[in-house]
């Protein structure tokens, strides 16, 4: 009888409560996140958000602000919509969300992100990161911040 040994797990990245994150293809500087273990998706904040077809796809044309309490470095993007998500917001409103694909850095590590869209502009952080998106990849502490550093592009895995 052969039994298999099972690889120990790799380690994952250690992430604080906030985080700096690069939006690969946006075009943007690195964003500061929330690291949310209590949402389930992550969010990104969009302002002028419209929804429209190109080739019988669902796009989204929407602006981003990267910067905390500035308009300054503003980006307007159009990115295929994935799909459409029903998303309850902390203070228990339900409303349905355009959801984008996006590859995202944090650290070393690189993902397909998936982000809704939704106007953050009250909310202190410009991009929240959901569990799904941390599953498996990230452990947390939540008394520490930008462990992973801030990514530059010439830095990239």
């Amino acid at each position: 009888m052969i039994i298999k040994k099972k690889k120990p797990p790799k380690p994952r990245p250690l992430i604080g409560w906030r985080e700096w994150a690069l939006l690969e293809g946006l075009g943007l500087p690195p964003i500061k996140v929330k690291i949310d273990t209590g949402a389930r998706s992550s969010a990104l904040h969009a302002t002028k958000l419209k929804t429209f077809e190109r080739d019988g796809q669902t796009w989204a044309a929407f602006t981003i602000h990267p910067l905390q309490r500035t308009i300054k470095q503003s980006q307007r993007v159009e990115m295929p919509v994935f799909e459409f998500r029903r998303v309850r917001s902390s203070n228990g409103h339900e409303a349905e969300r355009p959801v984008v694909l996006t590859p995202v850095v944090i650290g070393q590590t690189r993902w397909m992100l998936e982000l809704t869209l939704a106007d953050r502009d009250a909310m202190g952080f410009r991009m929240l990161l959901g569990r799904q998106a941390m599953r498996k990849r990230f452990q947390i502490d939540p008394g520490k911040s930008y462990l992973q550093g801030i990514p530059q592009e010439k830095d990239l895995p």
